[in-house]
């Protein structure tokens, strides 16, 4: 019994998420309720009673003592986790004993982490939130919630069966050869030609990268792009495994693609979700090859791609002839299979339109938490995408609204501190900088023209109370205006890149997509069974045990890149692997997510090492940091965080770039690296033998990441 919901002060809901377990309940405890065809009102006004005395009760504490519940547990075991974003009130429930309140308050953060890459900076202004959250249209805001419902369902998916989400970290398929291949064809090949053709309507690609499930093949950054935050990539590729859920499991070779499915004319791009990875430089031990760790694991599946096709026709339509492609280019009148419709009924929009994304990006001039990108998913095969990130017009103009809203909460807050009493030369000390906002905000808005003229008379009346010709304007009448110009500058970048506004008909046009996809399936047609199965079976342990005597698992992570390298855990009945089918699978799976769960408790209080024995096995956990030389730094005391801080991870507050800069304090002229090692071994294995063997396996681990091979 799950829920998550989001609320206003006023006990209005903005969003919820329900299970089956959780909606039974409810209309067991208010009855059915009666509507015109449309069952989200239903729902909604249950849960609306049902919480509203929980809401109205924080709504008086943050009235009274400026404080809310963070968390509590009902008379019937029911777990309830709270938190404050803004005007905004975030309830996580569960009452079948199935999630922590660790789980509940991580899913709380990864929701508002979609939110921000759904809606950007719109994020920082509560009353626009609402608006974007709760729109008018009721049909527009069904398709909204179940977009994001879609989200969490996908995320919940992931974080129970994938490695790389449950300790919150990007994994490459390791096969460095074509990793390295496909990276130069997508910089020669697609990247350069599409941004030398007129037909990109402005836009640029900054980003490409192939997808092979949840891991990344090759990923190719244009000499001008930001790098892409590994928090962000992991939010990528949620959506993408959203908008292409994995349907079929392709552990056996033999196993056959989805039949076609076409959507009018143009480009099947199904609004879904998005793949995307981060190529990483982890790689296997090295005194031996990765070939060396795969030979023998996996014999009976073992694939080898067909000899390519040849003469220049056959050629090109080798991709079609050999199986039928989930993407196509087709005529009107061919009809959308059948089976296709579940997965396009939740977005009602042209099939060759990008979805809008809002990632960090930092350049040499400037910087923008939420910068405004169009992302392209085209799916090659099932399983298989090529996803492009593009830079759009006008997208510079994120970039300043960013400037003007960091300049006036550093204003506000020194205006609330001469309300509070400290001396007025604060404020006075800020002066020169107010004259450069000015001079630049002026400019900014001479540009905008005439598209908001609220935002100019607020900014005239506020340059008339400040810029006074007897000294400084009064505190108190400044601190609403600056208020209100954040909202206004916030609306203007709505405006601009969240509603269907200007610049929105902008985009690469279907000519150029379909000779993205066409040039990458041909590329790929030899390897794609092969990427398949090799995406379920990536790296084994059959190897590492002659090195590693009593080693059943690990989990190394490189937090300084958000990468992580692990052997293969599959418990599906259909996939074989070293560790057979049926109960000895699931099994150590849960010993490895039982690690994680461990792991970060410890390290919520400040520590970095931790082994305990679990029955007939032994649990380890490291974590240290380097230079960029690998050289083993001295060991510091970490902040112990209080029980409803952001949770541990990257979707869920990006815990480790906090702690990299906290480290980095006392090592100022060195660039730091964060590493993390999880380990389990047999119990007969005595505890000096394991602590040596994490030694060597994190040496061998680290050493061939030295090397550039991306």
């Amino acid at each position: 019994m799950k829920c998550l919901l989001v609320v206003t002060e006023s006990a209005e809901i903005l969003f919820y998420w329900t299970d089956a377990a959780f909606e039974k309940n409810l209309r067991e405890q208010y009855g059915a309720v009666e509507n015109t065809g449309d069952r989200l009102p239903a729902v909604e006004d249950s849960i609306n009673t049902l919480f509203a005395p929980l809401i109205i009760s924080c709504s008086t504490l943050i009235e009274k003592i400026n404080d809310i519940y963070t968390s509590f547990v009902t008379e019937n075991g029911h777990h309830y986790i709270l938190h404050q974003f803004g005007e905004c009130l975030y309830i996580a429930v569960n009452g079948d004993g199935s999630e922590s309140e660790d789980d509940l308050r991580r899913k709380i953060f990864v929701l508002k982490k979609f939110m921000e890459v759904q809606f950007g900076m719109v994020t920082l202004n509560s009353t626009l939130l609402k608006k974007e959250l709760r729109p008018n249209d009721t049909g527009k805001r069904g398709r909204l919630w179940k977009m994001l419902q879609g989200l969490l369902d996908t995320y919940d998916l992931l974080r129970n069966q994938e490695q790389s989400f449950m300790v919150e970290a990007v994994e490459r398929l390791i096969h460095p050869t074509l990793c390295e291949q496909c990276i130069e064809f997508l910089e020669r090949r697609v990247v350069q030609q599409i941004n030398g053709s007129p037909e990109r309507a402005g836009e640029e690609v900054l980003h490409a990268f192939i997808l092979v499930h949840t891991k990344l093949l090759a990923f190719y950054s244009s000499r001008s792009a930001s790098s892409v935050k590994p928090s962000d990539l992991l939010a990528l590729i949620l959506l993408v495994q959203n908008m292409y859920p994995d349907i079929s499991d392709h552990g056996d070779a033999a196993a056959e693609p989805p039949s076609l499915h076409t959507y009018s004319s143009g480009i099947v791009i199904q609004e879904k979700g998005r793949r995307d990875l981060l190529a990483t430089n982890i790689s296997t031990p090295s005194n031996t090859s990765q070939e060396d760790f795969d030979v023998g694991s996996a014999p009976e599946v073992y694939y080898t791609p067909q000899p390519s096709p040849t003469g220049k026709k056959t050629e090109l339509m080798g991709a079609e002839e050999e199986c039928t492609p989930v993407f196509q280019f087709v005529e009107p009148d061919i009809q959308m299979a059948e089976d296709s419709l579940n997965i396009l009924e939740s977005e009602h929009r042209d099939p060759a339109f990008p979805r809008r994304v809002f990632l960090e990006a930092t350049f040499k001039d400037g910087y923008c938490p939420m910068m405004p990108h169009s992302m392209y998913c085209l799916p090659l095969w099932p399983g298989i995408s090529l996803v492009l990130l593009t830079k759009i017009p006008n997208s510079q103009v994120a970039v300043s609204l960013y400037n003007f809203l960091e300049a006036f909460s550093l204003l506000e807050k020194k205006l609330n501190e001469v309300q509070e009493g400290i001396p007025h030369s604060r404020l006075q000390s800020s002066l020169p900088s107010l004259a450069d906002l000015r001079t630049k905000l002026d400019k900014f808005i001479r540009a905008l023209g005439n598209i908001d003229q609220q935002l100019q008379n607020t900014w005239t009346d506020f340059k008339n109370k400040a810029f006074l010709r007897t000294g400084q304007g009064n505190a108190q009448e400044l601190l609403p205006l600056c208020r209100s110009l954040r909202s206004q500058l916030c609306a203007i970048y709505r405006q601009y890149f969240v509603t269907e506004g200007q610049g929105s008909h902008q985009r690469l046009s279907e000519n150029l997509q379909k000779k993205a996809f066409t040039m990458m399936q041909e590329k790929l047609t030899d390897w794609k069974d092969f990427l398949l199965v090799k995406s379920k079976r990536n790296i084994t342990m059959v190897s590492y045990p002659y090195y590693f005597p009593g080693l059943i698992h690990f989990i190394y992570v490189d937090r300084t890149a958000g990468q992580m390298i692990s052997p293969s855990l599959s418990v599906s009945d259909d996939s074989t692997s070293e560790l057979g089918k049926g109960p000895l699978a699931h099994f150590i799976k849960s010993k490895v997510w039982s690690l994680v769960r461990t792991s970060r408790r410890y390290l919520q209080k400040g520590y970095t090492t931790v082994t305990l024995r679990d029955g007939d096995y032994y649990f380890s956990y490291f974590l240290w940091f380097e230079n960029e030389t690998g050289y083993k730094l001295e060991v510091i005391e970490l902040p112990v965080l209080s029980d409803d801080s952001a949770p541990i991870g990257m979707l869920a507050g990006d815990y480790y770039r906090q702690l990299l800069r906290y480290y980095s304090k006392t090592h100022q002229t060195e660039i730091i690296k964060c590493y993390e090692l999880m380990t389990i071994h047999l119990g007969v294995i005595p505890p000096d033998s394991i602590l040596q063997q994490c030694c060597d396996l994190a040496r061998k681990l680290w050493e061939p990441s030295r090397i550039p091979l991306l």
